[in-house]
């Protein structure tokens, strides 16, 4: 029997991830098993099996793609400014969340809708599983650092205001993102524009958004 291709062997990586998406999205992660996500990507569950070891692999790897779509444009943003307000990265992180569907006009790109719901549930699954928390807890720091690093090199241009503390600051502005996605997924949230809009204004009224950005 040929050996298969790494390609091959991605491309059903793929196919078994988009159809645990949609298994998750659909009925949440306790009441989806094994053989559900086999049978939603049309595979026998001895095949899953060859390329996860089992649902809590494939969340963790979920939670992950979903967290990423989130802070991933605040992270490219941070690595090109060193003039970034709070207001930018608040708005940076909500633009993508704007779109439908998320890595271009694939088989299997992905649609927003499915990871941000997916993401709600890997919030209460980190009282559960401690090797996401640890995952989750090891990204969070990561964007932390970075959002509060960005929050001092802006103290030092002057796009950041010289009161806020800068790590605390970061602690802020993971949370209004945290907020927004529960908002988005769980309440109906349509209006991304008038959101990031109104986010700006506010928090330019707080004064965390310098005059002239």
């Amino acid at each position: 029997m040929p050996r298969i291709t790494a390609e091959k062997r991605e491309a059903n990586r793929a196919r078994i991830v988009a159809a645990a998406r949609r298994c998750f999205s659909r009925d949440g992660f306790h009441q989806t098993s094994v053989p559900d996500i086999a049978a939603e990507a049309g595979l026998a569950v001895g095949a899953l099996y060859r390329y996860f070891g089992g649902k809590d692999e494939i969340i963790l790897e979920i939670a992950g793609d979903a967290f990423r779509m989130l802070f991933a444009p605040v992270e490219r943003l941070i690595s090109t400014s060193r003039n970034v307000t709070v207001a930018d990265l608040v708005s940076t992180a909500i633009d993508p969340v704007a779109a439908s569907v998320s890595g271009g006009e694939t088989e299997y790109a992905v649609p927003d809708d499915e990871l941000l719901r997916c993401a709600v549930q890997a919030w209460g699954e980190l009282l559960r599983s401690e090797a996401l928390r640890q995952h989750a807890e090891s990204g969070f720091e990561q964007v932390r650092r970075q959002i509060a690093d960005a929050l001092r090199a802006g103290q030092k241009t002057g796009s950041t205001p010289a009161a806020l503390d800068p790590d605390r600051g970061a602690r802020v502005v993971m949370a209004l993102l945290h907020g927004f996605v529960l908002q988005r997924t769980a309440f109906g949230l349509e209006d991304m524009a008038g959101f990031a809009r109104d986010a700006r204004l506010m928090l330019g009224d707080a004064g965390l958004l310098q005059q002239g950005h």
